[in-house]
């Protein structure tokens, strides 16, 4: 372990120095040695270094400059690169084309069985935005494996009828299949967090569940329906009518998906989003 580098509390560093629960997560990201992959913010290497020696390449993303000179210092390994950069701004459309380019150095065969696969220790302040950037590349990635704080692991993993369950759930849900894995405790790090922490899997779906003609109307009317969880779907939907310029009234789009209007949108599957989405946009 790096001891000598001290945490930044503005970069929300909490170091995982449980060597149990390290494995248990290489365990659970399970790689194959062609996988490539790519670890968002590796801090002092407890995962880097399992990762480095069941894989055909890492690539460490590793914002605070001073971990990663020292982990590229400290592992030595050709088959691991470490990236200074902030995984907030990278392009990742051309980090991930970038990384997927080095797969091709063997035979087509081969390339093919590869995978690219994201593995990530996420600060709770940065998590929802990285992942949301993530799905935009989501063509180019296998599967995630992630350790958030465990508030926002339930919110990405429950189901409708729970109260964690709102726009992220049904964002990430819809472009992947999404498990909670196992919670990890506070003791496991250093500093100890304040918060519990949970490791999810997300993985990426050929196609989504449910058939939508237009995605960003899709998500802008989940979005809208969250709005004010204590207001019913009716409310909701009506105070966004005129914004999301819906061609349908909401009261006859509501009876035609099936969908009662006193309830509430942590209540709609993702299907009943689908056939909302298809019911205010009919042509």
């Amino acid at each position: 372990m790096i001891g000598l580098i001290k945490p930044k509390k503005s970069l929300g560093q909490n170091f995982l120095i449980d060597r149990q629960v390290a494995r248990r997560i290489i365990d659970a990201v399970s790689p194959l040695p062609e996988d490539l992959i790519i670890e968002i913010g590796p801090g002092t290497g407890a995962l880097t270094e399992m990762l480095v020696r069941r894989s055909s390449q890492v690539f460490a993303v590793e914002i605070d400059a001073r971990l990663a000179d020292e982990l590229q210092r400290r592992i030595a390994a050709e088959n691991l690169s470490v990236v200074t950069a902030d995984a907030l701004t990278l392009d990742w459309n051309e980090f991930t084309k970038a990384a997927r380019a080095t797969l091709c150095i063997t035979t087509h065969a081969d390339s093919v069985r590869r995978r690219l696969r994201i593995v990530g220790n996420l600060p709770y302040y940065i998590a929802t935005p990285i992942i949301e950037r993530l799905l935009l590349v989501r063509q180019q990635i296998f599967d995630m494996t992630l350790m958030l704080q465990r508030e926002v692991a339930d919110r990405i993993t429950t189901g409708p009828g729970s109260k964690e369950y709102g726009y992220l759930s049904v964002m990430v849900q819809y472009y992947c299949s999404a498990t909670k894995l196992f919670e990890v405790p506070a003791l496991a790090f250093s500093p100890v967090p304040k918060v519990q922490s949970a490791v999810i899997k997300l993985a990426v779906r050929s196609k989504p569940p449910v058939e939508v003609a237009d995605e960003v109307k899709f998500f802008a009317l989940v979005r809208a329906a969250f709005a004010q969880r204590r207001k019913t779907i009716l409310n909701n939907l009506k105070a966004a009518s005129h914004s999301l310029e819906f061609v349908e009234p909401v009261e006859s789009a509501l009876e035609a998906a099936f969908v009662a209007p006193h309830r509430r949108a942590e209540t709609l599957s993702l299907a009943e989003f689908a056939a909302l989405c298809t019911a205010l946009y009919r042509e």
